[in-house]
């Protein structure tokens, strides 16, 4: 049972350092206000962050459903962010505590990074002696002390940087990823006519996650983070690879550099440097790019709304349960989970990096940044710097099975390169199956041949959704005339049924006794084992972005609700999250049965928040979610019922939501997956060469590599059958569903929400578990 709450009050941006806004922001106030409401609380805005609380007056207003309407899309945060060195003061402190107080305020949310955290914190220690002040001062009532005696505060940590140590990522992260990879893919389009290098320079005073994670994702030649500044003597080496780039007929290089890299010996690099060390040495057409206060603005990317729903959703949640002796905590994301972590340990720790980085203990600081960052920089080392050719050992065949899906090019990057680095020959295999059977099987694969893969859409290497049982034959013949020793297959609900029909074929083929891993990538995300497939998030991206630019068509007409179908055949993941990203009014899907009762009260409800401020709704519809109630169907019902009220207009998306450039995580995902997924099939190799030959044909041989909750975990496909709807092609549980109800409160409905799976209070740990690591959430 909840207790009752009385008011709480969302901080947005408190900023104290430096003027700050992030994409997503606007969500994360949106979920704390709606979320509040929903519980019966009192929930009012504190406008332009401390100093707002400080100067109180109109700065500190209650807020009502209707004033977070039509925010999810807007950059920045309309709340106001501002930096106060008053709030520094005690005096400051004790203004602010008087206008809290005066509203009966006692539960905060703040939105910020960690100065702003730890500002609130130190007020919340501060709390009961800056109310007996006010009582001394005449200010306040002594019964006041009692009622108002503990302040609550939750933080959520919104910085572009990801430099907040204890969550994976931070509100707005992903958005100025967005930003900085559709500079870079723009840039790499003038390739086409000149040959150039381009040095980028993006934010990242004191951490590099930014410059690091955009240099895998778009495949830098070469990055330079404040993190890990290179060895002496780096600048020839740069220079070299540059070289040896362009002398392979790469037309265009690209080196990423953090604002604040700098050398071993603490001396900044800047990009004006970099750019005058390759035009001397190399004489190259070279020119800067400083992205600056881009990366902060534009319209926020889906995951960030997703990602600062959730965490406002259960930033309220914990406000709700904490009590005066629970620690001030921070809503944290780990893997695809909540979790709340205690706000001053986080903080001490994300101090120590910058410690770590002042005494020049480099490894030690990377290492402090946490598990995803130390991997991302292990992955590009990995991928970036080719290695000097080794006895090949093994034959490993990579192919794409099933629908295209962005981001399985960057996977095939990634796997051909690792497995080349691994001592490997890989042979990509044209049209999946269908050409695997037809023998287009072809020479083996070299390192330059994927380069700049990763932001390319779609397949490059072709793949088709034909499955092997009817050719198991001639697919063996081809896998013994080419001595293919294993096989890594990226695809979508196909490549899993692929895998289990090669798997029952061991029996009677030997050929396929060898260690194969099936890597997730479909838009559906349907495929079981695993939370997340590549793929996935660019389609959610492109919904947003088409539910954004349909909901302003109807700016300044009279009140409109649109009905929108998703793809997803039986799956309604897409409709789902991304009627969460988008504030969608309703989404039907399959696995979510309705009938006309709940279509007419859906009607009923939109009707009613039309008649008093709401000017436009949306519905999504999942493709296959019910073959009576099609999107025709609910579009005329929506446009009879609604007659006086408002009008209606249909869309249906279609195959744009497969196309176009894969979003910065799908790059990211499908790289550091497919990664993760060659040095398993290395390892197998190791495990089952007996006697000059590759044999495997125990289950554990035969895997997908999904992401469950927090973990990265390779799962025997025979073992995930019985977790599979064959029939309608979905997994019997998706982890999804949960949102379900978010969605639903956000919207206005009044239903009940589950808490068993929210964030439960955890202490940070420098180094999780090996089987804790998920590391995947970029």
């Amino acid at each position: 049972q909840w207790k009752t709450a009385k008011s709480l009050a969302a901080v947005g941006g408190a900023g104290e350092n430096r003027l700050t806004k992030y994409g997503g922001m606007n969500a994360a106030v949106r979920a704390v206000v709606r979320m509040g409401l929903y519980v019966g609380a009192k929930v009012y805005f504190i406008h332009e962050g401390y100093q707002g609380m400080v100067d109180g007056g109109d700065n500190i207003r209650e807020a009502s459903w209707e004033s977070v309407s039509s925010m999810l899309q807007v950059g920045g945060t309309v709340i106001g962010s501002a930096r106060c060195k008053e709030f520094r003061t005690h005096e400051g402190r004790l203004k602010a505590a008087h206008n809290l107080v005066q509203r009966g305020i006692t539960n905060l949310c703040v939105i910020g990074g960690d100065g702003s955290l730890t500002g609130a914190n130190l007020f919340r220690e501060e709390w009961s002696g800056l109310l007996t002040e006010l009582v001394e001062q005449g200010l306040i009532e002594q019964d006041s002390v009692q009622k108002y005696s503990a302040l609550h505060i939750v933080g959520m940590v919104g910085s572009i940087d990801n430099d907040f140590c204890g969550t994976d990522m931070t509100i707005g992260t992903d958005s100025a990823l967005h930003r900085i990879i559709e500079v870079v893919d723009a840039i790499m389009t003038t390739a086409q006519s000149h040959q150039r290098t381009f040095v980028l320079e993006v934010m990242g005073r004191h951490c590099g996650y930014l410059a690091l994670v955009s240099a895998l994702a778009c495949g830098a030649d070469w990055v330079l983070i404040p993190e890990m500044p290179p060895e002496d003597g780096w600048e020839d080496k740069m220079c070299q690879k540059l070289s040896a780039t362009r002398s392979r007929g790469t037309r265009l290089n690209i080196i990423i550099v953090a604002e604040g890299a700098i050398d071993r010996h603490g001396k900044p690099i800047t990009s004006s440097f970099v750019k005058d060390l390759v035009v001397k040495n190399l004489g190259f057409d070279t020119r800067v790019t400083i992205l600056g206060h881009v990366q902060r603005g534009g319209t926020p990317s889906a995951f960030d709304r997703i990602l600062a729903s959730r965490m406002g959703v259960e930033a309220v949640l914990a406000l709700l349960e904490t009590t005066a002796n629970t620690p001030a905590c921070v809503v944290s994301l780990c893997g695809n989970q909540s979790v709340r972590l205690p706000l001053m340990e986080c903080v001490e720790m994300t101090q120590e990096v910058q410690k770590a980085m002042d005494e020049k203990r480099f490894e030690e600081a990377v290492k402090l940044r946490g598990r995803s960052f130390e991997n991302n920089l292990k992955t590009y080392k990995l991928l970036a710097h080719r290695k000097p050719e080794s006895d090949l050992n093994f034959n490993v065949a990579v192919l794409n099975v099933g629908a295209p899906a962005a981001g399985m090019n960057a996977a095939v990057r990634s796997a051909v390169r690792v497995g080349i680095s691994e001592g490997h020959k890989v042979f990509a295999v044209s049209d999946g199956f269908e050409g695997f059977y037809k023998g287009q099987v072809g020479s083996e694969i070299k390192w330059a041949d994927v380069g700049g893969w990763t932001g390319q859409g779609g397949s490059l290497l072709g793949t088709k959704r034909t499955l092997p049982a009817k050719h198991v034959d001639k697919i063996a013949a081809q896998m013994r005339q080419h001595n293919i020793n294993a096989l890594l297959i990226v695809g979508g609900f196909e490549a899993f049924e692929s895998l289990l029909q090669l798997f029952e074929a061991r029996a009677t083929y030997e050929e396929f006794c060898i260690p194969m891993c099936m890597v997730p990538a479909t838009i559906s995300n349907n495929v079981p084992g695993t939370n997340l497939s590549i793929g996935a998030d660019t389609a959610l991206n492109a919904i947003v972005e088409t539910c954004d630019r349909i909901k302003q068509s109807a700016s300044g007409t009279k009140r409109r609700v649109f009905i929108i179908e998703t793809m997803g055949g039986y799956c309604g993941y897409l409709a789902s999250v991304g009627g969460l990203a988008a504030g969608a009014d309703a989404a039907y899907i399959y696995e979510e049965p309705f009938d006309i009762r709940d279509l007419q009260a859906n009607v009923e409800h939109l009707t009613e928040k039309m008649k008093t401020s709401i000017q436009r709704g949306l519905v999504l519809r999942n493709e296959n979610s019910n073959e009576n109630y099609t999107t025709d169907f609910i579009y005329q019902l929506y446009s009879e019922e609604g007659k006086g009220v408002f009008d209606c207009r249909k869309n249906v998306l279609g195959h744009m939501q497969q196309g176009g450039a894969p979003s910065p995580f799908d790059r990211n995902f499908g790289t550091k997956i497919s990664a993760k997924a060659m040095q398993w099939v290395t390892r197998k190799l190791g495990e089952t060469f007996r006697q000059g030959r590759v044999f495997a044909n125990s289950e554990d041989s035969c895997c997908l590599l999904g992401m469950r909750r927090r973990a990265l975990v390779f799962q025997p496909v025979v073992q995930l059958k019985g977790e599979t709807d064959f029939i309608h092609r979905i997994p019997k549980e998706q982890w999804w569903l949960k949102l379900r109800p978010l969605m639903k409160i956000l919207a206005k409905y009044k239903t009940s929400y589950d808490v068993s799976d929210s964030g439960q209070l955890e202490h940070v740990v420098h180094n999780r578990p090996k089987e804790l690591d998920a590391s995947v959430a970029m």
